[in-house]
């Protein structure tokens, strides 16, 4: 079996079991700017965390020009739950100015741009890219890096931008996102990183695992 037919019964398997492929951190998709400041904050944090301080955060400052000119003490005071708080208002108070100041306040389409912006790596860009814009995507998290590497779609490396370049050769581009959902998903409540629960695991019969028994 070739990577690419593996891949292939993987993206089934994972669509029968979750249906529902999005994002776990919670945004409104006309607020790109919004996901943007997530992501970011998502950084060494979970996702649930994340969405809980959001909330507080957008009530205080509900614009990009509100955060572009908040108080940077104040600010890294609203995320300092999420982790790195002085140097995530940083990055976010620098980008929300660049964004106003360099593109008109529109969060931007292309991954060489997104990169432009402070404190946003590979993994932000492409979840903009897949969610904001509908285009191929491949978010390599942490359950990504981990799952893929398990199942034989990647050669285990635990470089992001590598499992990426392997990844994007095999997976459907219009799959690529919605794979990438799955997995977060899967690596929560089967593929776990402390144990991969593999007798209930809807991927087994496709999957290396050196845990699995033939």
């Amino acid at each position: 079996m070739t990577k690419k037919e593996r891949a292939r019964l993987i993206i089934d398997h994972l669509k029968t079991e979750y249906p529902d492929a999005i994002c776990s951190l919670e945004y409104d998709p006309s607020m790109a700017w919004r996901l943007l400041i997530s992501v970011w904050l998502s950084a060494q944090c979970t996702d649930e965390r994340v969405n809980r301080i959001t909330p507080k955060l957008f009530e205080k400052y509900p614009t990009m020009e509100s955060i572009a000119h908040s108080d940077t003490d104040t600010l890294a005071d609203i995320v300092r739950p999420c982790g790195l708080g002085a140097s995530k208002a940083r990055d976010i108070k620098a980008a929300m100015q660049l964004l106003l100041d360099k593109y008109g306040g529109v969060v931007p389409d292309t991954m060489d741009e997104l990169l432009k912006l402070p404190g946003v790596g590979r993994k932000s860009a492409n979840l903009i890219l897949g969610d904001i814009y509908g285009k191929p995507a491949v978010v390599t998290d942490t359950h990504c890096i981990r799952i893929t590497g398990r199942m034989g779609l990647s050669d285990g490396s635990k470089d992001p931008k590598k499992v990426e370049d392997q990844l994007r050769k095999i997976l459907p581009p219009e799959e690529s996102n919605n794979f990438c959902h799955r997995l977060v998903l899967h690596g929560r409540a089967v593929c776990t990183a402390r144990s991969a629960k593999c007798d209930k695991c809807c991927c087994a019969d496709v999957c290396m695992n050196k845990h699995i028994k033939p």
